[in-house]
């Protein structure tokens, strides 16, 4: 496997295992909101559980270009290892097919616990990876981050 396939590889893995990461949404005003949730990766798309009458839900209406930063690991003394991307955003009701299969088979539970469907105005914020995703320090040796963290950003086309 080469280089770029092995942090391909590693990138989307990252995404895929995570659950966390920070969501940043403008206005049509182009007023920035940033905020952590919950999600949970399905092939490479990304589900959040709001409701419509929430900042991020309410911006995405506007604008459907958001950025996410999912943090991946932590080693004492450096930052930590994270995934970047710009993507886009689209509402789905609770009702879309889409979800419903993916509720069906179960791929959703992680944020649909705690009766987040009894919720009013609850919606799934669907979020499509664009083509180019950035990352720091992964498929990077420990050593040459401990040495040079400055230059531990690696970029690499998903698709």
């Amino acid at each position: 496997m080469t280089e770029p396939e092995q942090l391909r590889h590693a990138v989307q893995r990252a995404i895929a295992e995570g659950s966390f990461c920070t969501l940043a949404t403008s206005s049509a005003e182009n007023r920035p909101h940033v905020v952590g949730v919950l999600y949970v990766a399905v092939d490479g798309i990304l589900y959040v559980g709001t409701t419509r009458q929430s900042t991020k839900a309410r911006n995405i209406a506007q604008n459907r270009r958001v950025a996410v930063c999912i943090p991946v690991a932590q080693h004492p003394g450096l930052p930590p290892l994270c995934v970047q991307f710009q993507g886009t955003a689209e509402i789905c009701s609770v009702q879309d097919p889409r979800l419903a299969a993916l509720m069906q088979a179960g791929r959703l539970d992680a944020i649909i616990g705690h009766d987040a469907l009894a919720e009013p105005g609850i919606c799934f914020l669907r979020i499509t990876p664009g083509r180019r995703v950035a990352a720091y320090g992964i498929g990077v040796p420990l050593d040459e981050l401990m040495r040079d963290p400055i230059h531990a950003s690696r970029s690499v086309v998903l698709a």
